[in-house]
């Protein structure tokens, strides 16, 4: 992802979450980045750019079973 698509996306996040907490980091490989909310990783987002016309963004957010039940 390119760094203006990283500001659009985290700016698009920030608004729709109504939180200001949110950031995204570069990973080692292209096809993806961290997504974090203030200081712990919320998931990962991945860019579908096969058509450059119809450019989507696939957030997967993993939730572990002790962090259920520790809320």
């Amino acid at each position: 992802m390119s760094p203006e698509q990283i500001i659009s996306v985290r700016n698009y996040l920030c608004k729709r979450l109504g939180n200001e907490g949110i950031s995204i980091k570069p990973r080692k490989v292209s096809d993806s980045v961290e997504v974090y909310l203030d200081d712990e990783i919320l998931g990962l987002l991945y860019i579908d750019n096969e058509d450059p016309d119809d450019i989507s963004y696939d957030l997967n957010i993993s939730i572990l079973q002790v962090d259920l039940d520790e809320a």
